[in-house]
């Protein structure tokens, strides 16, 4: 039963969990592998106590866990390398704009680049990231609102204001 509701998990929402896997890494194999170790950990859980009520939200929170964890055992000091899919020549401009967030994302703690892309990327209420990550709603705002001014005043940026 569990292994038929993980193969119907995986046919409706792996797409979705591999977008956001590797908006966490960015790194396409990375992301590959976060999503297999997160289904064969939702596997083990639901064979030893059955699949829970919204099986996509349990995937994405284990994906995020698994995540936060991996990033835990790196530096989280690296800057991230170029946007792989970043070769069109015909879109120069936006392609430095994505190459230039890309980066500054990097830059920012795992923790906080979750709740950012969680947030504006996933469309996710503070509530329901608060539960993810299993915070309250005001340290979503704080963790938020501290990223946000980081990203402001990160000198990457400050360089492209002068320039424009």
């Amino acid at each position: 039963m569990a292994d038929e509701e993980l193969v119907l998990l995986v046919r409706s929402h792996e797409a979705a969990l591999l977008r956001l896997a590797y908006l966490l890494s960015r790194d396409s194999a990375r992301a590959e592998d976060l999503v297999q170790d997160t289904l064969l950990r939702v596997l083990r859980r639901w064979r030893s106590a059955g699949a829970p009520d919204h099986a996509f939200a349990y995937a994405r929170r284990v994906l995020i866990n698994e995540f936060l964890a991996w990033r835990r055992l790196r530096s989280a000091s690296e800057l991230l390398g170029p946007v792989e899919d970043a070769k069109v020549p015909d879109h120069a401009d936006q392609l430095a704009d994505r190459e230039l967030m890309w980066r500054l994302l990097g830059a920012v703690q795992p923790r906080a680049r979750t709740v950012l892309i969680l947030r504006y990327y996933e469309q996710l209420s503070d509530a329901e990231i608060a539960a993810m990550l299993g915070c309250r709603q005001a340290t979503i705002r704080s963790i938020s609102a501290r990223a946000l001014q980081a990203l402001r005043a990160h000198p990457m940026l400050a360089t492209v204001s002068e320039e424009a």
